[in-house]
């Protein structure tokens, strides 16, 4: 069986819900503290066992291939000033081969992920969306693949939601669950309140066979008028199984606004040299606040 090694992130949209931060801004360069969100999505895959990553990105997405890239000059005057924790980040960031492609108009996260397949050939590999960071003992995306690996087909991670949000998400149908995982009667995009199948919302994750490319050929359009990714994942689950698995961990949704806020306190509530202080500081605010 051959093994996942290979891993699309797909950040050519436009971030409209961050405007007018993200009109020369990739959204995917919004930090978090101190690193942008898209370094937490190329670290679960690294962790995961990811060897070759392809970033589909779109027009003013330069910034992305600069952050990965070497910048000689800061890390000599770094250097130079003794400052070795600093160069030390910076050098993470840069340590990995990473390819990109661009998608020339915005046509949905399928054909952003069709844009990939030549990079991907005829083998198994990982769609990681940046909308979504998943904090884990165990990486989202081994979860995962450890599933695919036992199953040799196509996986998406899920988690439960509320039902007033399934129409934010893809929602699967599951027909039969055997611990966390799921066999899956059929993939709805984006189902209008009260029509989901379930609260089981698609979180970003998904491990796909390369016979997914066959059905994104069609370049047939769902909701919205875009190529859906989660269309074509019900095409392919109607001649080869694709299951779900209620991955375990925290998710968190940095793609809407109240979303983004939450992780930058919750991350910052975490860190082992800020946490105190920051909970110092929203507790007076807080009360503040109620005393006003």
């Amino acid at each position: 069986m051959i093994q996942v090694k290979k891993a699309i992130i797909p950040a050519a949209g436009l971030g409209t819900r961050f405007l007018p931060a993200t009109k020369a801004m990739p959204k995917e360069m919004l930090p978090i503290l101190d690193r942008p969100t898209i370094e937490y999505i190329i670290e679960e895959a690294i962790e995961s066992g990811i060897e070759d990553i392809i970033i589909v990105t779109g027009k003013g997405k330069r910034a992305i291939e600069d952050h990965f890239d070497n910048n000689f000059e800061l890390e000599e005057i770094l250097t130079s000033r003794g400052k070795l924790d600093l160069l030390d980040k910076i050098e993470q960031s840069s340590s990995v081969e990473i390819h990109y492609i661009r998608q020339k108009e915005p046509r949905g996260l399928g054909h952003a992920v069709w844009c990939a397949r030549k990079f991907i050939g005829n083998e198994p590999f990982a769609v990681l969306l940046g909308d979504d960071i998943v904090k884990a003992e165990k990486p989202c995306l081994k979860q995962l693949i450890e599933q695919y690996n036992e199953t040799n087909r196509s996986i998406v991670g899920v988690q439960k939601v509320g039902y007033k949000e399934t129409e934010r998400y893809g929602i699967i149908d599951p027909s039969s669950v055997e611990g966390r995982l799921y066999e899956v009667r059929r993939f709805v995009e984006k189902p209008g309140i009260g029509n989901a199948p379930s609260n089981l919302a698609i979180m970003g994750r998904y491990i796909l066979t390369p016979e997914i490319f066959d059905f994104l050929a069609r370049q047939e359009k769902g909701t919205g008028g875009e190529i859906q990714l989660t269309d074509a994942i019900q095409k392919l689950n109607q001649v080869q199984a694709v299951y779900a698995y209620n991955f375990e961990g925290i998710r968190y949704d940095v793609g809407e606004m109240m979303g983004y806020i939450r992780t930058i306190i919750d991350f910052a509530l975490q860190h082992e040299v800020l946490g105190d202080e920051v909970r110092e500081m929203l507790e007076k605010l807080i009360m503040d606040r109620v005393m006003k």
